[in-house]
């Protein structure tokens, strides 16, 4: 079975149990990792197909980078999903369904990426609240000589 077929095998797997209908392959020269949408029954808003494979990927490869890994999902990533694709430095995905597609199921997340750039308001408030010290974090980075840059 090709691993896109994999990832959409998984995600109806999870449509018929206690997860959402989503499920993600990753490929990197080490292994094979997968990972079905989580968030019901983790209780855990993170727990996309794409993050659940993720992290396995990182996890057994001791790593936090997948440079060279092919994604492969039953539908488009969300943004949350392309966020930590991006972060994991995956190179390639390839998906099934369209946003289009989950839309019409019930999942529309484009609000998410209007807000995000600033073309709409979103449901939660988030202000700018400048403190003294609020570069201390970055400036403690850099003076980390053991710092592991990502």
């Amino acid at each position: 079975m090709d691993h896109l077929q994999r990832a959409i095998e998984i995600a109806t797997e999870s449509a018929g149990s206690d997860g959402g209908p989503f499920g993600c392959v990753i490929v990197t020269e080490r292994g094979v990792y997968e990972g079905r949408n989580d968030v019901v029954a983790r209780h855990d808003p993170t727990a996309h197909a794409e993050i659940q494979a993720i992290r396995e990927a990182c996890r057994a490869e001791g790593t936090h980078d997948l440079t060279g890994a092919v994604l492969y999902a039953s539908g488009q990533p969300c943004p949350m999903c392309f966020a930590a694709i991006h972060w994991a430095r995956i190179d390639t995905v390839l998906y099934a369904a369209t946003n289009d597609q989950a839309a019409a199921a019930g999942f529309d997340d484009s609000f998410i990426s209007e807000v995000a750039c600033g073309n709409a308001d979103g449901p939660v408030a988030f202000r700018h609240a400048p403190q003294d010290n609020d570069n201390a974090p970055f400036d403690a980075w850099a003076a980390n000589d053991d710092r592991v840059q990502y």
